[in-house]
């Protein structure tokens, strides 16, 4: 699948999206505490009217007004029950409550009177059907008192009817506390949830009553569904401005990025350097990215132009060996009595000395890093004078035992390497030290030749670099030897620079860090001056 196709593929595309899902999560959060809160305050104002209701009836009631003169005829359905939990009054229009009928109170039965059958001549018909038909009626009577009985009791444990719980009350008395139930009524046939208040009270004539009133959750339930509907319609809308918004806002936001990318893209097409990014007129990350973008296109560049005048300077430089010994030897073949064997040894040292030094620039530029062997700098000192014999001028040396941690091979370079540079320029005396200097070993080759002017003491450390004094004196340097000595120097942590020596002439001083040796920390040794 190609990555335009793909899904969420862009920056824009997923931010767009959390954005999204984290509005949307915290919209439903809050839409739900919205709701709840706003349930809960209407079925408080529901209960409170309910409860109104009850204990206005309860006032009436603790007036000593009777049953039958209640003002029932409110907006709540309202029943009274007694301390048995019969209902002794009720408002007109409650015909049902939790789906079974409201009973008024029944009077108590009578006994019915006897009859003493009379005779006749006729044949009497058998009181066998009538007397099973009042037994019948007897037995249905009684079911009915006892599920009468049974939800009376049920509505008691429910908490509707607590007559007979609690604290006795006194007459006239009204209960401080309020249960509340929830229940369906049927109230002038329509059928609805209500929330029921049921409040006790005593009456001197009647004892202890309980008066039920209900208000209904119509009006909750519908101010509930109203703001659900509207939070249903608005959050889907809401969400789709905040997904465009954010699609808007973040493609602006990313378009300098965009631009940095095809300007990339056309670097690496065109491999013109020299081109930089646009960067943005902004302090923010984006800013910085393009700044640092051009920095490293700066780096590369300047990586790249370096690599292309080294190739064309060791190009130039085998040139010169390269024909001279070609010369000699075409003369040699056509005339032997004229071979210069001398010069022909001479210009294929210099070859071979430059492909050396070529070979070991391109390592030290692919990133090889010196070795972490121990290298005691006076040792290696002793030991690379020892083996030039043939220099034009004796070496002093005073030598102090330090220690470094590095490639031996390289150091010894780059010590011949200054030494080689100080024998070309020196014009009776070169000087090689060693020394503590704190955290640092110091290794120093000073002469007493002319100097390096302080404009130049810099530029003398780039590669294929000759000062014009050198050029005119020089037996063969290709420029190479102090760039190799630096490039050696910091990928072992040190730094390599030149001043002026105490008696006049140049000084390279070579600092390296130290490695203490153990047990000798602090300790260092001095030999004594001697000449090579």
């Amino acid at each position: 699948m190609s990555r335009r196709l793909r899904p969420f593929a862009s920056v824009r595309a997923r931010a767009t999206v959390a954005a999204t899902v984290v509005v949307a999560l915290a919209l439903v959060a809050a839409g739900a505490a919205v709701l709840l809160s706003l349930r809960s305050s209407l079925v408080d104002q529901v209960d409170g009217q309910a409860d109104s209701a009850a204990r206005k009836v309860a006032s009436e009631l603790a007036t000593g007004l009777s049953y039958e003169k209640l003002d029932l005829s409110d907006d709540n359905p309202v029943r009274v029950m007694d301390e048995d939990g019969r209902v002794v009054a009720h408002s007109e229009d409650l015909e049902r409550l939790s789906g079974k009928p409201v009973k008024d109170v029944r009077p108590e039965p009578k006994a019915a009177p006897t009859r003493t059958p009379e005779r006749s001549d006729e044949p009497e018909e058998s009181d066998s059907d009538s007397d099973s038909d009042d037994a019948e009626d007897a037995e249905e009577e009684k079911k009915e008192d006892k599920e009468d009985a049974a939800e009376d009791a049920a509505e008691k444990a429910d908490g509707s009817d607590d007559s007979s719980d609690g604290d006795s009350l006194e007459p006239g008395e009204i209960d401080s506390d309020t249960k509340i139930t929830e229940r369906s009524a049927t109230v002038d046939g329509d059928t609805e949830d209500y929330r029921f208040a049921a409040v006790r009270m005593n009456t001197e004539s009647k004892g202890d009553v309980t008066i039920e009133a209900g208000a209904s959750l119509t009006g909750e339930r519908n101010a509930v569904t109203t703001a659900l509907t509207a939070m249903l319609i608005g959050l889907p809308l809401l969400l789709a401005v905040i997904a465009a918004v954010t699609w808007l806002v973040t493609r602006r936001a990313l378009r300098p990025v965009d631009a940095i990318r095809g300007e990339m893209a056309a670097i690496t097409a065109s491999e013109d350097l020299t081109r930089r990014v646009p960067e943005p007129d902004t302090h923010d990350e984006i800013a910085r990215l393009a700044r640092t973008t051009n920095e490293t296109l700066a780096a590369l560049q300047t990586s790249v132009e370096r690599q292309r005048r080294f190739v064309a300077d060791a190009s130039h430089e085998l040139r010169s060996p390269i024909a001279s010994l070609r010369t000699q030897l075409e003369v040699g073949a056509a005339h032997p009595e004229l071979l210069d064997v001398a010069g022909a040894v001479e210009d294929t040292v210099r070859l071979q000395e430059l492909a050396a030094d070529l070979l070991l620039l391109a390592r030290l530029d692919a990133g090889e890093k010196p070795g972490q062997g121990r290298v005691e700098l006076a040792a290696l000192t002793r030991e690379e004078l020892s083996l030039r014999p043939a220099d034009r001028i004796p070496v002093t040396t005073k030598l102090e035992s330090v220690e470094v941690a590095g490639s031996r091979g390289q150091l010894t370079r780059v010590l011949g390497n200054l030494v080689t540079n100080a024998q070309r320029h020196a014009r009776s005396r070169i000087t090689v030290t060693t020394r503590d200097d704190g955290a640092w070993a110091v290794l120093e080759v000073a002469d007493d030749g002319d100097g390096v002017p302080p404009a130049e003491r810099e530029r003398i450390f780039e590669r294929f670099v000759r000062l014009d004094d050198a050029r005119s004196r020089d037996e063969g340097g290709a420029g190479l030897g102090l760039a190799i000595a630096r490039d050696v120097a910091g990928r072992h942590g040190g730094t390599l620079t030149v001043d002026e020596a105490p008696g006049g002439g140049a000084r390279f001083v070579l600092r390296l860090p130290q490695v203490r040796p153990e047990g000798a920390r602090g300790t260092a040794r001095s030999a004594k001056d001697h000449r090579h």
